[in-house]
């Protein structure tokens, strides 16, 4: 198993303003003559950590790392009542990074990203294919509806019933039809009690199935309860409309990726994610490669998904 490369104090930092009150907090570290890179975190609202900066090597890269809009260090929070997150889309997201590439005097870049920080990847890649040398992905992620439904509408649900039972243990039973719209109604619950109880509830079913095995402090650290809170909010307000992609949108108009050299990184047992999403994606992108880990879940610190994404940073320092 290979470690993550030395993480490295950000040598710049600040809060780009991208307009709707709203601050992104951005850092760059590593080399500041090296390589353009930037980290797309998951969620969306999950926010970026130092170990991030690590998935590159400090030398080669300019490392650059933001906390999307309303989670981490940006402001203003969206887990507090009253959040406006209307200004909160994929398209704003997308813009977002344009500007800060933009504010960095960045010409292109190499664009990582897992999970939700893979839709989001693809969704700029897509947009502004001349801004990206190469594209790295883990955990396929594209917003359809049938990837929704196998997380929240009773599909993984028959892998882990017991960790289904409590997160519908929050829900009315009048509302169990659509987990998803019950909880974006919970979390805008005026009782503080009803939105924090819905928020780790939300939290805690993801942080338990990231693993190809348990990882109890990841799923107490999902439900403390400001990280909750603005995570599952921010959360059920993208599924709910459906990240503002057309169905199958990421998928159809992977043509426009022609050019762009990529590697998917994918578990074989990814509940979360499941395999099915990135094996159609490499189908529709030849270019990429595909590297299907065969005793990995989601997470990207299992040792066999940790292996293939610094390989393929470090394949493609040069």
């Amino acid at each position: 198993m290979r470690d993550l490369h030395p993480q490295r104090e950000p040598h710049a930092s600040g809060h780009l303003d991208v307009g709707d009150g709203n601050l992104v907090h951005w850092e760059e570290s590593g080399n500041p003559d090296g390589k353009p890179a930037v980290f797309l975190h998951g969620g969306p609202g999950g926010g970026c950590s130092p170990a991030h900066r690590g998935l590159f090597d400090p030398d080669a890269y300019r490392i650059v790392l933001f906390d999307q809009r309303g989670c981490g260090r940006s402001t203003p929070d969206a887990g507090v009542l009253g959040a406006d997150l209307s200004s909160n889309t994929t398209w704003h997201l997308v813009a977002d990074i344009e500007r800060l590439r933009e504010h960095l005097g960045i010409e292109s870049w190499l664009v990582l990203g897992g999970s939700w920080g893979s839709t989001l990847a693809l969704t700029y890649a897509e947009t502004h294919p001349e801004r990206v040398t190469e594209l790295v992905l883990r955990g396929v992620f594209t917003c359809r509806r049938s990837e929704l439904d196998w997380l929240y509408a009773g599909g993984a649900a028959n892998l882990f019933p017991d960790r289904w039972a409590g997160l519908l243990a929050v829900v009315p039973e009048s509302e169990r039809d659509d987990v998803l719209r019950a909880y974006h109604r919970m979390l805008h619950d005026p009782d503080d009690e009803v939105r924090e109880r819905a928020a780790i509830a939300w939290s805690r079913w993801e942080a338990q199935l990231i693993g190809l095995l348990p990882r109890p402090e990841l799923v107490e650290n999902f439900g403390d309860p400001a990280f909750a809170a603005a995570f599952a909010r921010i959360e059920t307000h993208y599924f709910v409309h459906g990240a503002w992609l057309a169905e199958g949108q990421l998928l159809a108009n992977a043509h426009r990726l022609h050019g762009i050299p990529g590697t998917i990184v994918q578990g074989r047992y990814d509940v979360i994610t499941p395999p099915f999403t990135a094996f159609e994606l490499a189908e529709a992108w030849p270019q990429a490669d595909l590297r299907i880990i065969p005793d990995a879940g989601h997470a990207y610190d299992e040792p066999g998904i940790l292996d293939a994404l610094i390989n393929a940073t470090d394949n493609y320092a040069t």
